[in-house]
């Protein structure tokens, strides 16, 4: 199938995806500087050092609930187990220990008295002034947090290459670190590519479409924490392109354009790039977004994808995303977004030559079971259905499927976070 949906003859020199991958990550370099940042500044950035923690979490034995703190042996099966309320633990006090057959009032992440072995939460206790009374026994340890339950002094807490997010700042703050080692940001430059593009804000002149793409573009790499260089639109001409890909190359780590990498007479991303250096890429087995080029230029990786706006997306989450991450530092292992399984509601009647992954919903049905609808057009210029979608549905190469049968699908919370 053409990006159309029209037929098209076999191309055997398509690489399957997860060959194409794999040859993009392959050529991946993690950036090497590093700098301090605040835990204010952390969040989305990569972890260069790995964090460890200085104390036990929680420091000391603290109560889980609001209640009575008591010492087991002070309480019998079948007795009235009232006793003398002998002080008040709020959180934050520092207790005295439990004198010996009495309770201690206690609050939620108090420090347990010693002497204490359980707490008893407040909704099985009738207090009268000074003495409350137990009504259900505790279990030894009941409702208590340990010292050094959660870390333990010396853990490595937060690993190198994490991607810091609100829980891993969380995290090291609770362990009372305060600043974190991370990698510099990765600076990517782009442009477009095509004399019909114009920004938006201006009238459209005849033959002119909006410049979508660099917005597009721009967002998906601001989600990843990239510092952008934008060269704007570049005019299809050799000259030009080489001009602006050796221009992006001195600036940055890494180049990206959107259109121009097809084959016909003024398309010239693909020649102005193996003059330049080297193109590894340049077709994948998949739908949509075969023509996806990766190279480099000046010794500088190169990634140029489709300019239909719906074949741009998707080979970024799926291959530009992945590689960026790798280019910043992040662990290999946590690059590959997570599928969820779900029941298809449509046929897909026909075997594709290509995987297809398809623009879809992930919704309830009225058993509440989970299903997945796709959407009404696979033309991969209707940028509308991106904002329909809230994932993607892999559709298998050669094969068919039923309505009810088990799908894959990739929801955009894996895909642009």
């Amino acid at each position: 199938m053409s990006e159309c949906g029209c037929s098209s003859v076999s191309e055997p020199s398509m690489k399957p995806l997860e060959e194409a991958l794999a040859l993009l990550l392959g050529h991946a370099q993690a950036v090497t500087e590093r700098e301090v940042v605040t835990l204010a500044e952390a969040n989305g950035r990569i972890l260069a050092e790995p964090v460890v923690s200085k104390i036990n979490m929680p420091p000391w034995d603290n109560s889980a609930m609001d209640g009575y703190a008591v010492n087991s042996v002070d309480l019998k099966q079948g007795a009235s187990n009232c006793l003398p309320v002998s002080q008040r633990i709020p959180a934050g006090a520092a207790p005295q220990p439990l004198v010996a057959g009495t309770a201690a009032r206690i609050f939620t992440g108090a420090p347990v008295p010693p002497g204490a072995d359980a707490v008893v939460i407040q909704e099985v206790c009738t207090q009268d002034g000074e003495q409350v009374t137990i009504n259900e026994l505790p279990e030894q340890g009941a409702n208590i947090r340990y010292a050094g339950e959660d870390t333990r002094i010396g853990q490595e807490v937060l690993q190198a290459g994490t991607r810091l997010g609100a829980q891993h700042l969380g995290l090291a703050a609770s362990v009372g670190v305060g600043e974190l080692v991370v990698y510099r940001r990765l600076k990517v430059a782009l442009f477009s590519s095509g004399d019909e593009l114009i920004n938006p804000g201006k009238p459209l002149g005849p033959g002119q479409i909006y410049n979508s793409n660099e917005y597009t573009l721009q967002a998906l790499l601001q989600s990843l924490g990239c510092d952008i260089v934008s060269l704007g639109i570049v005019e299809d001409t050799f000259e030009a392109t080489c001009q602006a890909l050796s221009a992006a190359a001195a600036q940055a780590d890494l180049v990206m354009t959107s259109g121009g990498v097809s084959v016909g007479e003024e398309d010239h991303l693909k020649p102005a790039v193996e003059a330049l250096g080297s193109l590894d890429l340049w077709k994948i087995a998949i739908r949509p977004g075969k023509p996806l080029a990766f190279g480099h230029i000046e010794g500088i990786p190169f990634i140029g994808t489709p300019g239909n706006p719906v074949s741009l997306f998707v080979t970024f989450c799926l291959f530009a995303r992945p590689f960026i991450l790798k280019s910043q530092g992040v662990r290999e292992e946590a690059l590959a977004p997570t599928p969820i399984l779900a029941k298809a509601d449509f046929d897909w009647p026909r075997a594709e030559k290509r995987r297809e992954f398809a623009r879809a919903q992930l919704n309830l049905d009225g058993q509440g079971q989970a299903q997945i609808s796709l959407y009404s057009s696979r033309s991969s210029g209707v940028l509308n259905s991106l904002t329909w979608a809230n994932g993607l549905a892999i559709l298998p190469e050669q094969r068919t499927l039923a309505r009810g049968e088990l799908v894959q699908f990739l929801p955009f919370s894996e895909l642009l976070k």
